[in-house]
């Protein structure tokens, strides 16, 4: 073996799993590639850490942990006695990569406002693509994967279901940066009791408790830390900042913004803009956090009110007022709200609409019928985990928990 070879042999020091190690000179050579380092350079969790000031870690760090806990599961199952040859390993590994290369910079938020109806599923197909040509076809496998098109359905499971590497990955990753405890997984556990069973991944009868563990974690982790209704009032004011951004270059203004965010911002991007033209995947390839957060802090003094205004709320976290309940919210409140606010910045009823929004949000702890967690019994019996758990309420899994929200500057004090 060469000595460029060997030294394409690197160990990753990670604060969750300790060394991960990289066996294949492919891995290694997706991951110096400048699609891939670009997500060092994108938070995991977008403006998280304006409630949870640890949640600083990357898409960079969530990849390569969803990598090595694929090279984890394979690896038991391999031991186990199924099949599973180097190549097939190095495909999965790869597919689970690369699964949120297409994420942009407070993904969501930028999914809602500057590019129109692009999902980063989507832009994820679409870099593995363009690598795949650059790699002389050595991610066609991974692809295949990633897209369910491999014969061995299962490893696409693994790379997205409701059991998957990804979500194991973040959840732990995820609870380990916040600091909320109640969102840790036993994921050796679980990894020790996967098995395959009809071409899909089990988890073995001994681990059921590990499993309502895990989805339970799941559900906590939303309520507490990625639907907490903080992050949800910056996430929401992000959003509408850079929709207003979008308005104002689309009609002229001119606005400080790096290259490539001026790009986005000046253009009407959506799907059939990246299918036809090969320069849009490498525009986005260039916009990171950095570039979101240069321009907001030079849009606090923009002339713009609804502009200025919302940049300086985000970067000096003087976050919105949000209400958060199980009911929608009565017309005549909203109304009060929009009323006081109108009058007190002084908005037109367009300008408005930036500044007070009703909106809801929900989540699934778990959907039965849709790629089950399936339990394995000694006898070879395969059963869904709401059918064998006597922790799990099914009513309660099988609807979604729906919240009504509204948002509006804390300033604005009306009398319920």
């Amino acid at each position: 073996m060469s000595a460029r070879n060997l030294n394409k042999r690197k160990i990753f020091n990670d604060p969750v799993y300790g060394f991960i190690p990289i066996t294949d000179d492919v891995i290694f050579d997706i991951i110096e590639h400048p699609f891939f380092q670009r997500l060092r350079r994108i938070k995991q969790l977008g403006l998280t850490h304006l409630v949870y000031p640890g949640a600083l870690h990357t898409r960079f760090q969530h990849s390569l942990g969803a990598m090595y806990l694929m090279g984890r599961a394979i690896s038991e199952l391999k031991m186990k006695g199924h099949e599973i040859s180097y190549e097939e390993l190095v495909a999965a590994q790869i597919a689970m990569l690369l699964h949120d290369i297409g994420h942009g910079p407070y993904s969501h938020a930028l999914e809602h406002s500057i590019v129109h109806k692009v999902s980063h599923e989507s832009i994820s197909k679409w870099f593995m693509e363009r690598l795949n040509k650059e790699f002389d076809g050595k991610l066609q496998m991974a692809l295949d994967i990633f897209e369910g098109r491999y014969q061995k359905h299962f490893l696409q499971h693994l790379v997205s279901s409701q059991f998957d590497m990804d979500r194991l990955d973040y959840l732990k990753r995820d609870s380990f940066f916040t600091g909320v405890a109640e969102g840790t997984v036993n994921y050796e556990r679980l990894l020790n009791m996967l098995q395959i069973a009809n071409d899909q991944p089990v988890i073995e009868i001994k681990g059921i408790y590990s499993v309502e563990k895990f989805i339970t974690a799941r559900r906590l982790m939303y309520w507490q830390v990625y639907l907490h209704k903080t992050v949800l009032a910056a996430e929401y004011m992000a959003i509408h900042l850079l929709k207003r951004a979008k308005f104002l270059a689309m009609n002229g203004e001119t606005l400080f913004a790096t290259p490539a965010l001026k790009f986005f911002l000046e253009n009407a991007i959506q799907k059939e803009n990246f299918l036809d033209d090969s320069e849009v995947l490498e525009k986005f390839a260039q916009l990171d956090d950095f570039d979101i957060y240069a321009s907001i802090k030079v849009w606090k003094n923009h002339p713009d009110k609804v502009l200025s205004t919302l940049s300086r709320a985000l970067v000096d976290r003087k976050l919105f007022r949000i209400e958060l309940q199980n009911n929608k919210f009565g017309k005549e409140k909203i109304e009060r709200i929009k009323e006081a606010t109108k009058k007190q910045y002084e908005l037109t009823d367009d300008e408005l609409s930036y500044f007070v929004f009703n909106e809801s949000t929900s989540n699934y702890m778990y959907k039965p019928g849709v790629d089950k967690i399936n339990i394995l019994f000694k006898d070879g019996v395969v059963q869904d985990i709401t059918e064998v758990s006597d922790q799990l309420n099914i009513n309660m899994l099988s609807k979604p928990t729906t919240k009504f929200f509204l948002c509006y500057p804390k300033d604005i004090l009306i009398e319920d």
